[in-house]
């Protein structure tokens, strides 16, 4: 191999193999826990059961996991899309508002999207609560009968709160992402579209989101991943009134199995089952990527 093509191998490989030690080892274990058994002997030490493909066997037999995967794509793509447009609109906003208004909106988005989770988490819970939230109050004072209403009992309300919070909190990414790439496109390209005769639309879809393609799908890639696993907000929401059997994503659903019932071998099988999940979504995408860079 010539020295040229050489020396770039030579210097990604300490990443390549940090990666490998640091992904390698967590993966591995799930994998080999995923063909044991734990019961309530292995809560007082005796060794886990192999039982091979038992656990995936199960899984695919568990018609209360398909429940939660089908949730978990749904509430993924609804999240994952809805940002990418409201990320998208507000980029375009912010190429059109004066450089004061616009890093003043910058700042907020920056401040809001470093906020720490449970921090955010604490703000929203209060501000649906049941008892003393603001959103009952604001309701109440506009006529609405909203005194007392518990907005996480219903799974439909529960996840229309659990998807306003994610959205909420990804915006900023999105929004400053696709910002970054509107600030690449030429204006002079644009005013030669105006003088054809192109609106505003039109300018926006065949001009910019063309030459912005790239950034886009970066972020829907990264937002369906982020939305599939998510836990947190989830899992707060149901600890605030939620119920969990029906409001169970697969991040929530892990967690469950895993430290709520002790069952770590069919909770790594549905680990395992959900990287696949993830890989499998992602492919399209990253073999698109993939076909533009060798482009």
């Amino acid at each position: 191999m010539p020295t040229r093509r050489r020396v770039p191998l030579l210097l990604i490989l300490p990443t390549v193999a940090l990666l490998l030690a640091a992904l390698g080892y967590p993966v591995g274990w799930q994998l080999v826990t995923s063909f044991q058994k734990f019961g309530l002997l292995q809560q007082f030490g005796q060794p886990p059961e192999w039982i091979g493909l038992g656990n995936y066997a199960a899984l695919v037999t568990d018609p209360n996991l398909w429940a939660v995967i089908l949730r978990s794509l749904a509430f993924c793509f609804v999240c994952a899309f809805s940002t990418v447009v409201i990320g998208g609109l507000v980029a375009l906003l912010m190429r059109r508002v004066p450089a004061p208004l616009r890093i003043l909106l910058q700042i907020a988005m920056l401040v809001a999207w470093a906020m720490p989770v449970v921090a955010t988490m604490t703000v929203w819970v209060w501000l649906v609560d049941w008892r003393r939230g603001f959103l009952n109050w604001f309701l109440v004072r506009l006529g609405v009968d909203a005194a007392g209403h518990n907005w996480l009992v219903e799974p439909l309300s529960f996840f229309a709160i659990a998807a306003i919070i994610v959205i909420w909190m990804s915006v900023p990414f999105v929004a400053l992402s696709i910002f970054a790439g509107l600030t690449q496109v030429s204006p002079e390209i644009l005013e030669a579209g105006q003088m054809d005769g192109a609106t505003g639309w039109q300018r926006v879809r065949h001009i910019m989101l063309p030459l912005i393609a790239p950034v886009v799908s970066i972020v829907l890639l990264l937002q369906i991943i982020w939305d599939l696993r998510v836990f947190t907000q989830i899992r707060l929401l149901q600890d605030a009134g939620g119920f969990p059997n029906e409001t169970h994503l697969l991040g929530t659903y892990i967690y469950q199995l895993g430290t709520g019932a002790g069952d770590f071998g069919m909770a790594s099988a549905v680990s395992v089952f959900m990287l696949a999940l993830t890989v499998a979504i992602s492919w399209y995408y990253v073999r698109s990527l993939m076909k533009e860079e060798e482009a």
